[in-house]
């Protein structure tokens, strides 16, 4: 997770822009909803290189940015000599969270299928093996073209369904991953 630029005002500018609509921080997993009040309540002044003066409730805070994660809005802090977590969702990221659409990214693959009618030319994993995302699993010929199958991610082979000289029709199961 990269840390912030010594001229960077890019977490000031994040906060600022949080503090428009009401938000969700799980800090250290714990779920807590954060108003738009509770949130310009919040002074916060960046004094140096990742280095935050906050000031919440007439209490003083010194607060060190260790890393951060702009993508998944995921910040590491060392707020008085401990560590601390955050990770930040408006009301777009609790949407997406609510029709389960952020779960799609995460789903395993279990099964590697044919993706068109050939001949299995070569099996090159073996049951138990671990194997990780673009590593060659089978090649497949179909019109007299190799296709090298690879793994679409991480995972260990549970079943072999095929051999070398197996024919297959498209949507057959070639191996069973997990």
């Amino acid at each position: 997770m990269p840390i912030l630029h010594p001229k960077s005002k890019k977490i000031t500018q994040f906060v600022l822009k949080m503090k428009d609509t009401p938000f969700q921080v799980f800090v250290n997993e714990r779920e807590q909803a954060v108003t738009s009040a509770q949130a310009h309540d919040l002074d916060l002044l960046q004094n140096g290189l990742n280095q935050f003066h906050i000031l919440k409730n007439q209490k003083a805070y010194h607060a060190e940015l260790l890393s951060v994660d702009y993508n998944s809005k995921a910040f590491t802090f060392k707020i008085n000599g401990n560590i601390h977590t955050a990770t930040i969702g408006d009301r777009y990221d609790r949407l997406v969270k609510s029709m389960g659409l952020s779960k799609a990214g995460a789903t395993k693959i279990n099964e590697i299928k044919a993706p068109m009618p050939g001949l299995v030319l070569e099996v090159s994993v073996e049951v138990g093996q671990t194997v990780q995302k673009g590593d060659k699993i089978l090649i497949l010929e179909a019109m007299k073209m190799e296709n090298v199958l690879k793994a679409a991610g991480d995972g260990v082979v549970k079943a072999i369904r095929v051999a070398k000289g197996t024919p297959v029709e498209k949507g057959f199961v070639l191996i069973e991953m997990e």
